[in-house]
């Protein structure tokens, strides 16, 4: 593997690794936005509408990056063979 080669594998390793770490934490603060409004009686259905839509679509972009950095891996793996 020649140097870039390394510096490409290493920065597709750290934009799925941050990905994830953004999403969880997107989940985790939507969830406590819905945890202070139910707790404040605020607007609890506002908040849970955003979230269904919210949540799966982070979940989905994170899944898809992940696929596609998988799949170039892959895709290395056997031209080297």
């Amino acid at each position: 593997m020649m140097k870039n080669d390394k510096i490409i594998y290493w920065l597709q390793i750290a934009s799925v690794t941050y990905i994830w770490i953004f999403v969880i934490s997107v989940a985790l603060w939507i969830f406590n936005l819905i945890r202070v409004a139910h707790k404040l009686n605020d607007a609890l259905n506002a908040s849970v509408a955003i979230s269904i839509v919210a949540i799966p679509v982070f979940f989905m972009v994170a899944a898809i990056l992940t696929y596609v950095y998988v799949g170039l891996q892959k895709g290395k793996k056997t031209r080297e063979l």
